[in-house]
């Protein structure tokens, strides 16, 4: 009776496993909308359940399959985990304090994007002066406060541009701004000194839905909707980058925060014409929110062909709940 029980809920334990696994990836490989409210979540966090239950089989009970189905869903996690990609970056390394040093010869850029919180935690100039960039994308922001911040890092010889409650700050001369729809959005042009231009996109979407009571259907109906407004945010702001820019000619950078998981469908918009910096070359623990136990990874730098990205890290400020992102790039 005791070896009946024992395997019956051994294969109860296996069954759940496999079911997980098996919605898992389909949800994180095709991301459909409907099943947004499952994919907010990081793909790990399911996967350290559904290990649980496969080792929990073998140990407690023997249960046959319970090793090869463990497997798989290391597997999984190793393909499917954003934040084990920086294991095959073992030997990078990761911008230091200080200007950007130069990378085979050539000037490297910096570029940093901070949520700022409306200083609710403090100032971050300090933090953000640390990494001396060249430039700064800064959302959740008011005007009076961008003004600190260029003052702190550039002695009042900086630029800036702001747009509702995001700012790029810069040590460089911005020559155009393009004001977007999207209400948090902006878009400027920089001119280096080389003479060369810049185009930088500053993004801030639509918040975050937070609610996880996933046995509600209103839950699974909020985030659907929540992460089709922010796809339709981020593809207004691309097509008006287009029409205003000779893209794969120039340089452009588009960063901020994106309020999407790093598995999220709308990041997919972008990976055709532009590399994740942190995906590319980036180090450490990525993650950037919330910056006391970050598990997401929703503060971005994205560069286009004619930028290499060459370090990046996310960084720690006890002035936001979000962590810095910190990247280099050379022109090519």
């Amino acid at each position: 009776m005791q070896r009946t029980l024992s395997r019956y809920l051994g294969q109860i334990a296996l069954g759940t496993s496999l079911l997980l696994l098996l919605v898992t990836v389909f949800a994180f490989a095709l991301q459909p909308d409907r099943l947004a409210a499952f994919t907010v979540l990081p793909i790990w966090l399911w996967g350290s359940m559904g290990l649980v239950l496969s080792l929990g089989a073998l140990y407690f009970f023997r249960a046959r399959f319970s090793l090869i189905l463990s497997s798989v869903w290391a597997i999984t996690l190793l393909v499917g985990a954003d934040e084990a990609r920086v294991l095959l970056h073992y030997n990078q390394s990761p911008p230091l304090p200080g200007r950007a040093e130069p990378f085979e010869d050539k000037t490297a850029l910096r570029v940093v994007t901070q949520n700022c919180a409306t200083f609710l935690f403090g100032s971050p100039a300090q933090d953000i002066a640390v990494w001396r960039p060249d430039i700064v994308l800064l959302q959740d922001i008011l005007p009076y406060q961008v003004k600190q911040i260029a003052d702190a890092l550039y002695g009042g010889h900086g630029d800036f541009r702001c747009h509702e409650t995001n700012a790029v700050v810069t040590r460089y001369k911005i020559e155009r701004e393009i004001t977007t729809p999207n209400r948090r959005d902006q878009q400027v042009t920089l001119r280096l000194p080389s003479g060369k231009s810049i185009e930088i996109v500053n993004v801030h979407l639509a918040t975050a839905a937070t609610d996880l009571r996933l046995w509600r259907k209103s839950t699974w109906i909020e985030h659907r909707i929540n992460r089709s407004i922010r796809n339709d945010e981020l593809f207004l702001t691309r097509q008006i980058l287009q029409r205003s820019t000779d893209l794969p000619n120039t340089p452009t950078l588009i960063g901020g925060d994106f309020n999407s998981p790093a598995t999220n469908l709308i990041h997919r918009q972008l990976t055709r014409d532009f590399v994740d910096a942190f995906a590319a070359v980036g180090t450490d623990w990525g993650d950037t929110f919330q910056h006391r136990l970050p598990i997401l990874r929703i503060d971005r730098l994205y560069a286009n062909c004619q930028l290499t990205p060459i370090r990046c890290r996310a960084v720690t400020t006890r002035h936001s709940d979000h962590r810095m992102v910190v990247a280099d790039f050379v022109m090519k």
